[in-house]
């Protein structure tokens, strides 16, 4: 039988099962490589201790500290009893509570002047930070032998590797563990060429593990981090420049808009000038549609940039060259805004075919799965026999039933909404592979970009078209200004009073379905739970809220609700009516985040504001401001104004630049969380490279990954490489970067 290699041998014949089970269960840690791959998070200097005036609230925690008083108190008429041990570290001073039997051993353990690490979850009792039933490992001359003791001079130098960790086993065990596995590091493969880790100076993969572990000085764990990061980074990008290549020998039907056809005419009839920046990104795309291999593009625009033209216009173009384009859309409100908005545009230009039609014209249809059947099958119709040049739909358009005459263009709106499987049925359709532009409102910092999308061409549009009018935006603090919100509610009247309306929207929808809110359901006990100990309310709801405020502060206006649940025809009547001026306050959930185009509504109120994330605001603010008038936006909250949640609102308050916020909000983010979600799900790859802070590492990469797979597609010369392309590319992932 083969010896399994050093670094696939799994952690549990190392280290026992019950370690080895809380490292997969809860750090996702299952061979001897995982772990050596769990780099310590910071590194504390013996001597130099934590900022104890420095802990986040809510967090777990592992500091470095003295103990400076302990006292047991009695309660209950002395029935129960109380540790509690004050620690220092001279910034400041933080307290450790034990209760009942627990009290005896740390008692007997932590006398004043001897000094431990301790680990646990930071809260608040009495407006005083404590740690409540830490655990701990005394250090150094006060260590006695045992499990919970750290022999801080068996470790390199005077620098403890702190390590993310998790409950049931702290930083020191994982410390342990570490030690464990640390000679299997001289078993490495190399994943980067040799010239150019020569070119760059880099330290060996096995003497980066042992010092980014183990380091004795400052500049071993700048060595170790400074290689590790490019590891990440150039093996990502290789897989990128490898996808980008494969697509580059892929046959593509080249789509070039027929002169005096359809696009020239829809530009004639257009009542503005497209702005700069969409002349230049059309030309972009153009220019992509007219090669014989497939565009595979990101169009990223600000909320109201005006990316719908750019799209119409490329889909108008591939019409005019005899093929067909297709419109993915997240949900069936945009699906149907943008069908509206999009024959709205046309005009007799989108009924081909039919009377009054334009000669030039094609036909626009919706898809989206809730049709009745006859308007479904006619639709089905359209589109198999080529009559329909442009449909817009949900996922209804990836069904098996449905059959393009001529696929040559997908557009897809908001592509963090979309599967990537969903994305690749679509592609799937046409008889050679469309072309393939992808849209989002969500402007993502050029780092994450060629992280993310290394293999998709950029374009952005940041520009506004004229007429578009500035967004007030203002944080409501609820609970500390009631007085606030009661004027925030007047704002509301006085902008209908104006003859304008306004959105107010709520994170939950409140009816009998609503599974967050039935406890008996699994996310509602969550929800209760987590409710409980935040000591936190459950979220607002739109039914709850439009009820209050019919009876209360907007009595006498006309307000409607809108939700994702309601059936879709009703949903269809109230954005009819909304946008006709019929209703002058919609209560509403998210679902009008996206693509929502109603001119005369100028004010916004956000409910629980802090519990969107910052581009979901930044999407949700986007739809006031789009008329003459200005915009107003507010940012209701009941979170205390030194929270973090409280930062992340002003941080949405004080700028409108979406890419700004962007790179805010991915620096309050963990990495993983953004690349996570990029890709399907998986956890991301990314350890040490960390995408805003690491641009000229990502850019030289790429840049490098680039010539090496231009050079030897197949890494057929570099088996180390290939190797770690292999585990970064796990079943999840190779499918991810195959349907793009």
């Amino acid at each position: 039988m083969d010896r399994v290699p050093a670094l696939e041998e799994p952690l549990k014949k190392l280290l026992g099962g019950p370690t080895a089970k809380v490292m997969a269960e809860h750090l996702d840690l299952h061979t001897v490589g995982d772990l050596l791959h769990h780099y310590p998070r910071r590194y504390e200097e013996r001597g130099q201790l934590t900022k104890l005036a420095e802990l986040p609230l809510d967090e777990d925690v592992t500091v470095v500290a003295q103990v400076a008083d302990a006292r047991v108190h009695t309660f209950n008429g002395g029935r129960g009893q109380r540790l509690e041990i004050t620690i220092t570290d001279g910034s400041g001073r933080l307290q450790l509570v034990f209760f009942g039997r627990g009290i005896h051993k740390p008692h007997k353990e932590l006398l004043p002047g001897s000094r431990a690490m301790f680990a646990g979850k930071v809260s608040m009792f009495n407006r005083r930070m404590q740690l409540a039933h830490p655990t701990y490992a005394k250090l150094g001359a006060d260590a006695a032998e045992g499990d919970d003791t750290v022999d801080i001079d068996s470790w390199a130098g005077a620098l403890i590797p702190i390590y993310p960790a998790c409950k049931g086993l702290e930083s020191w065990k994982i410390a342990k563990a570490v030690d464990a596995v640390l000679p299997s590091a001289q078993e490495a493969v190399d994943p980067l060429p040799e010239a150019l880790r020569d070119g760059r100076g880099f330290v060996s993969l096995p003497e980066a593990l042992l010092k980014v572990h183990r380091p004795h000085s400052k500049a071993d764990i700048e060595d170790a981090r400074q290689r590790l990061k490019w590891d990440e980074a150039f093996v990502l990008q290789v897989a990128l420049a490898r996808r980008r290549h494969a697509d580059g020998q892929l046959p593509a039907v080249a789509r070039r808009p027929a002169p005096s056809g359809l696009l020239d005419a829809f530009d004639a009839k257009l009542p503005f000038t497209l702005t700069e920046g969409q002349q230049k990104v059309s030309k972009e795309i153009f220019d992509d549609l007219a090669t014989e291999h497939p565009m595979h593009r990101l169009l990223q625009g600000e909320v109201g940039s005006g990316k719908t033209m750019v799209a119409l216009r490329a889909m108008l173009a591939v019409v005019d060259s005899g093929g067909q384009a297709a419109m993915l859309a997240p949900t069936e409100v945009l699906a149907q805004q943008h069908h509206r908005s999009i024959t709205e545009m046309m005009g007799e230009l989108a009924e081909g075919g039919m009377l009054g039609g334009s000669d030039l014209g094609t036909k626009v249809v919706l898809l989206t799965g809730s049709m009745g059947m006859p308007a479904r099958r006619q639709a089905l119709l359209d589109l198999v026999t080529g009559e329909a040049g442009v449909v817009i739909g949900t996922h209804a358009l990836i069904e098996d039933k449905v059959q393009f005459h001529d696929l040559g263009l997908v557009v897809v709106d908001e592509q963090h909404r979309f599967g990537v499987e969903q994305r690749d049925a679509l592609r799937g359709k046409g008889k050679q592979p469309p072309h393939l532009l992808v849209m989002t409102a969500t402007p993502i910092p050029r780092t994450v970009a060629m992280t993310v999308f290394g293999d998709l061409e950029t374009s952005v549009l940041d520009q506004l078209p004229a007429g578009r009018s500035p967004i007030a935006s203002h944080v409501v603090p609820a609970q500390d200004k009631p007085h606030f919100l009661a004027r925030a509610w007047e704002r509301v009247r006085e902008e209908v009073d104006k003859g304008h309306q306004a959105y107010v929207v709520c994170p939950r929808i409140g009816d009998a379905a609503d599974e967050a809110d039935d406890p008996k359901s699994a996310k509602g006990k969550k929800k209760a739970e987590e409710a409980e100990t935040a000591d936190k309310r459950p979220p607002l709801a739109v039914i709850e809220i439009a009820d209050q405020l019919s009876r209360g502060p907007l009595q006498g206006l006309r307000a409607e609700i809108l939700h994702g649940r309601m059936q879709p025809d009703d949903k269809d009547d109230v954005m009819r009516r909304f946008g006709a001026g019929e209703v002058d306050v919609l209560v509403a959930t998210t679902v009008i985040e996206v693509g929502v185009n109603v001119p005369n509504a100028t004010a916004m109120v956000i409910m629980d504001a802090d519990r969107f994330g910052v581009s979901q605001l930044h999407q949700l603010r986007g739809r006031v401001g789009r008329g003459s008038a200005p915009g107003l936006c507010l940012l209701v909250t009941d979170m205390p104004e030194a929270s973090a949640a409280r930062a992340r609102l002003n941080a949405v308050a004080s700028t409108l630049d979406g890419f700004e916020l962007s790179r805010i909000d991915l620096e309050q983010r963990r990495e993983g969380d953004v690349l996570g979600q990029a890709q399907s799900g998986v956890r991301s790859s990314l350890r040490m490279l960390t995408v805003i802070d690491d641009e000229e590492v990502i850019a030289a990469a790429r840049e490098e990954a680039a010539a090496v797979v231009a050079e030897d597609p197949d890494l057929e010369h570099l088996p180390g490489l290939r190797t770690a392309l292999d585990a970064l590319l796990d079943k999840d992932r190779e499918q991810y970067l195959d349907k793009g």
